[in-house]
């Protein structure tokens, strides 16, 4: 047992740092690696195991818990291989352990892991499982990010070991946060990149949690919080529905029209007092635009035209935007065509379901000339005005 991960007598961090993976899901950008947090918790009668680890870390999580004589129960919060890979294996060291989880994650970890269906125990939200002396309680928190997700308290303790909420992508040799730029970065990036697209549901969530006293958040991935008030109230912040007086501006140009066109509105937003955010999508990391969108009113797409629709590329942020659910307000595409073009109703169509008031796009051919600039002074005082109704400027 590491005694430098101990959090208190008694329970233990036992996890995993990746130190060197540096895409998650084949799409999530992991610019300072991951790990994959489990937690040993001891009582005087009996012990439980709270996660597991990605399989590729199995031997890391076996050598933490090489001299713990018996593990009674390991209770699965999240179904998700990062999460639960390495359970097959715990459960051959202690033939004799049960999984408790999510009825939802009991089909889960049979179909995902050929776990045998006698060795996993279903729990019900409210349930409680007494260690001696320490007490676990189940809060059910679907969709967070999983049907089956549930998050779990140490009652006696006050650690709320939260599954993927309240999580980063961080690998780190410290075992708690701090408020240094770094990690608060990594927090929101989390957010943005896995939990913004429940964002209504979390906000449910997190009012359930009002009812706990919580000291200690310890979540699947990145450091644990010993000040759990700044992670709460940050996420309470993001999945409100006030947004900031910021515009993103995704876009790419092949030929310079188009770079023309952002260019010239960034100037005049700026003018305005509208801050911009744009995303040259050649060379973007995806989790730094997935941040922006989580407090922007506006969304600025600006392509060219590409065999008469969109770019590519612009064709993937767009599509991404929609998936991650923000609480955007207002867009509008942008950009130039040579011939003919249909991206502005491919884009509008591609994001209808963030429910946009979109407004009516600036589209040029070829190079813009005085009377395009003269059309994106006009949208920038829209949008201003639009920012202004929204009470933000």
């Amino acid at each position: 047992m590491l005694e430098s991960k101990k959090m208190r007598d008694g329970v233990y961090w036992v996890g995993a740092n990746d130190w060197d993976r540096r895409m998650f899901d084949a799409l999530i950008p992991l610019p300072d690696g991951t790990s994959y947090n489990a937690y040993l918790v001891q009582g005087k009668e009996k012990t439980a195991l709270i996660d597991s680890v990605d399989p590729l870390f199995a031997d890391v999580l076996m050598n933490h818990i090489k001299d713990v004589a018996k593990i009674d129960y390991v209770i699965s919060n999240h179904a998700e291989q990062d999460h639960s890979g390495t359970i097959p294996a715990v459960l051959s060291k202690y033939p004799a352990a049960k999984v408790l989880t999510h009825p939802k994650g009991k089909t889960l970890l049979m179909s995902h892991l050929s776990i045998d269906e006698e060795r996993i125990e279903v729990v019900e939200d409210g349930d409680t499982l007494d260690l001696g002396g320490r007490t676990l309680e189940f809060i059910f928190m679907p969709w967070v990010h999983w049907p089956e997700t549930m998050v779990t308290y140490l009652v006696e303790d006050r650690i709320l070991f939260s599954c993927d909420l309240f999580g980063s992508h961080l690998a780190t040799s410290k075992l708690y946060s701090s408020k240094e730029e770094k990690v608060t970065e990594a927090i929101k990036r989390y957010y943005a990149e896995v939990m913004m697209p429940f964002r209504s549901l979390i906000r449910k969530h997190l009012a359930k949690l009002d009812n706990f006293d919580i000291e200690i958040i310890a979540p699947s991935h990145g450091p644990v919080h010993n000040e759990p008030e700044f992670v709460i109230k940050s996420h309470k912040e993001w999945v409100g529905e006030e947004n900031k007086n910021i515009v993103v501006m995704p876009f790419i140009s092949m030929h310079g029209s188009t770079l023309s066109m952002v260019d010239y509105l960034t100037d005049a937003l700026s003018e305005e007092g509208v801050e911009v955010v744009r995303y040259d999508l050649t060379v973007t990391d995806a989790g730094r635009y997935a941040v922006s969108l989580v407090d922007a009113a506006t969304i600025v797409v600006a392509t060219p035209s590409f065999l008469t629709g969109a770019h590519p590329l612009v064709v993937s942020a767009a599509f991404l935007a929609n998936a991650l659910r923000p609480k955007l307000k207002h867009g509008v595409v942008i950009g130039s065509y040579g011939w003919g073009t249909r991206m502005a109703d491919q884009i509008t169509d591609l994001m209808k379901g963030l429910k946009l008031d979109m407004f009516d796009p600036v589209l040029i051919k070829g190079a813009p000339v005085k009377e395009n600039f003269e059309a994106l002074d006009a949208l920038a005082a829209t949008i201003k005005a639009k920012h202004v109704e929204l009470g933000i400027v």
